[in-house]
């Protein structure tokens, strides 16, 4: 027994004596997750679509048809899902994953005024930047607390109807509350959903995204009228908003207009409803290589003031153009007031 003894303490004092294993440090190890939670929903964004087409394209040529036949059916059946309503799911939008998304850049979301649950709202959001990183983390996730700063609303964050034809992909973003930007989907949130809805329309869209750089505070907005015109239609008030430090997350090189790949860029936006950006920011290994991965630089969305809009059901041009009118002044006003406290 002593000999024994006498060898466990031996042991013992050996294992003390060992050099520790190179653990990575906690902050590293939090920024390559941080890292790896965005790249996922840039690679998402860009590829999972196109990729899940494809995907189920080749299973119906294999021993897996029979997989690929009931979700091509059931993708059928549920077609019009995006349009009335969608199928969030507050589970997904309250991934782990999305604090770590947050934390990257970092985003907040500042609140300067309450919203009452009994109304419906349209958010218009600038800038659009080249990924709406924004937009996504705020409207599109529960990572900056919405529901909690904006009790009894709940955002629906518009993209590209075009994005919902692609198998999975369509699921994913209705899982974060995210619907087509077209009339039939913002009809039916706003007069068939009850109230307390926020529909998110980054105003500027696809042409707003060809003007970004980092530094420069531009929006695509005097001819921008047709959201002003749906808050009418629809009685729902308009809701200012700003990200500062959007347009900070790439480098774009921005062409001359006349030129021959900037009248390419806008032949695809007339097509496909978006313009092909020519970016980059850095590698996920260093931010002196370029790659994929946006850039570290805060992001901070201000959410302003509501204008109050009654229900016109057949707004005059010149209506229009007052609430317009006085749309611009309200984001004015915001960004010259929160400028002084963002970064």
């Amino acid at each position: 027994l002593a000999t024994v003894l006498c060898t466990g303490s031996s042991v013992l004092s050996v294992l003390q004596d060992l050099p520790s294993p190179p653990w990575p440090c906690r902050s590293k190890m939090e920024k390559h997750l941080q890292c790896i939670s965005v790249l996922q929903w840039v690679i998402s964004f860009l590829a999972l679509g196109l990729s899940a087409t494809v995907l189920l394209i080749y299973m119906f040529c294999t021993d897996c048809w029979l997989i690929a036949a009931m979700y091509t059916a059931w993708l059928i059946f549920d077609w019009n899902t995006p349009k009335q309503g969608g199928r969030r799911s507050s589970w997904v939008r309250n991934w782990t994953v999305w604090t770590y998304f947050r934390d990257y850049f970092p985003v907040r979301l500042i609140k300067t005024h309450d919203l009452l649950p009994s109304r419906n709202y349209i958010f218009g959001y600038h800038p659009h930047g080249i990924f709406c990183f924004g937009a996504f983390c705020n409207f599109g996730t529960e990572a900056t607390s919405f529901s909690k700063k904006f009790p009894g609303i709940k955002p629906s964050l518009a993209t590209l109807a075009g994005n919902f034809r692609f198998p999975v992909l369509r699921d994913y973003l209705m899982s974060g509350g995210i619907c087509p930007v077209n009339k039939n989907s913002i009809d039916y949130l706003l007069t068939c959903n009850g109230t307390g809805n926020a529909v998110v329309i980054v105003v500027g869209g696809a042409a707003e995204s060809l003007e970004c750089a980092p530094g420069k505070n531009s929006v695509t907005l005097s001819r921008r009228k047709g959201f002003v015109r749906l808050a009418l239609e629809k009685g729902s008030d308009l809701v200012p908003v700003y990200s500062f430090g959007e347009n900070d997350a790439y480098q774009q090189i921005i062409f001359e207009e006349g030129s021959w790949w900037r009248l390419v860029q806008r032949k695809m936006q007339k097509i496909v409803g978006f313009a092909p950006c020519l970016f980059h920011g850095c590698s996920f290994f260093s931010a002196e290589t370029w790659g994929i991965v946006p850039y570290c630089k805060p992001i901070t969305t201000v959410v302003g003031e509501p204008i109050t809009v009654p229900k016109v059901e057949e707004p005059t041009p010149d209506v229009v153009d007052q609430y317009h009118a006085m749309y611009i002044q309200s984001l004015q006003c915001l960004f010259d007031n929160a400028r002084v406290v963002c970064p």
